[in-house]
């Protein structure tokens, strides 16, 4: 990943934490862009905020913790690889 690319998404990831009312956000942004990338690749790419926000959304109702959400990332991965 680029330097600007990188800096875009660091940027933008503060400011939509802040506009959702978020503090901390247990999530690595790097496992969910890899997931993001699976699945547009696997599947077709709109699948990609499909799986991701699924992924997420499991994560919260398992309580949202970084443990939550890797274990969501890694069960929405193994979908993904059929």
């Amino acid at each position: 990943m680029s330097d600007d690319v990188d800096a875009a998404l660091t940027t933008w990831w503060a400011t939509l934490v802040q506009a959702l009312g978020l503090e901390d956000v247990p999530a690595d942004r790097d496992a969910i862009l890899g997931l993001a990338g699976e699945a547009a690749h696997a599947v077709v790419r709109p699948a990609a905020p499909l799986t991701t926000f699924l992924a997420g959304y499991a994560a919260g109702l398992a309580g949202g913790s970084a443990a939550a959400v890797t274990a969501a990332i890694e069960r929405a991965r193994t979908a993904v690889e059929g």
